[in-house]
């Protein structure tokens, strides 16, 4: 199936490494141009490098960007916009790491959520511009109990997904169709299930033994879902929770 992809333009945050970067490559490869970004100008300069090296269709380019500081955040959309010509696609792949003390859940708020809706504000006008996809990278954590219970990052999630299934409608009438892809456990190289099954084999041993298919997923499985819900293939599908997880929860998704 053509997904009418070459040609977009995307851009994704916090994409040189794991979801991010699958993301950003499973695109290119479709034909989209795609701007990426980290807080570290090594890896963006790597991560460019290699992936324009890849003889994917579509081209990137990218740029250091700190999604705790709006401005950072605002200013890379404008750059990004101004390098592609456009914006077609907004993944918002970023979030905080769960936080130890209460205080610190401000980092996962300034991260998750606050990226997201002045994000979304500064890329809104280019991406209704003859329509355009709003993508936001949930959680599985956010529909069912797991593990210790909801911390800062299955509960910033949760408001991640909220509020980008609520603007549907509203940024739907101006062309914006507005979906999540909640992943279940996923592993990915050096994140966060590969240092659980390094420090935590116990845990990550029982994970793997309820999931239906036997083995936890992997990053192509989440990137594939995402270019799906990006496409023309799914010009109609706007205000839905995709679950990436392999059958790993337990609950009847009505």
């Amino acid at each position: 199936m053509d997904l009418g992809l070459a040609g977009k333009k995307a851009l994704v945050t916090g994409s040189t490494k794991g979801l991010g970067r699958a993301i950003a490559e499973t695109l290119m490869a479709e034909g989209a141009s795609v701007a990426i970004c980290s807080r570290t100008e090594a890896d963006v300069e790597a991560a460019v490098e290699a992936m324009n090296g890849a003889g994917h269709a579509g081209q990137c380019v990218g740029a250091v960007c700190d999604a705790a500081e709006l401005e950072s955040v605002e200013g890379w959309i404008g750059s990004s916009a101004e390098q592609l010509g456009g914006i077609d696609i907004y993944v918002h792949n970023t979030s905080g790491k769960p936080q130890r003390k209460l205080a610190d859940w401000v980092n996962n708020h300034n991260i998750d959520l606050v990226s997201l809706v002045g994000g979304v504000a500064a890329a809104k006008e280019a991406m209704a511009d003859g329509g355009g996809s709003l993508i936001s990278i949930g959680t599985t954590a956010t529909a069912e109990h797991f593990a210790s219970g909801s911390g800062s990052y299955s509960a910033f999630k949760a408001a991640v997904t909220n509020w980008t299934l609520g603007q549907a409608q509203v940024l739907g009438k101006e062309g914006i169709r507005c979906n999540v892809v909640s992943p279940g456990p996923i592993m990915v190289e050096g994140g966060d299930w590969d240092m659980i099954k390094a420090n935590m084999p116990e845990f990550y041993e029982s994970s793997q033994k309820v999931h239906p298919a036997g083995d936890l997923g992997q990053p192509q499985d989440v990137a594939n879902a995402v270019a799906f819900l990006a496409s023309d293939a799914a010009r109609h599908i706007n205000g839905a929770n995709l679950f990436v997880d392999g059958g790993f929860c337990k609950r009847v998704n009505y």
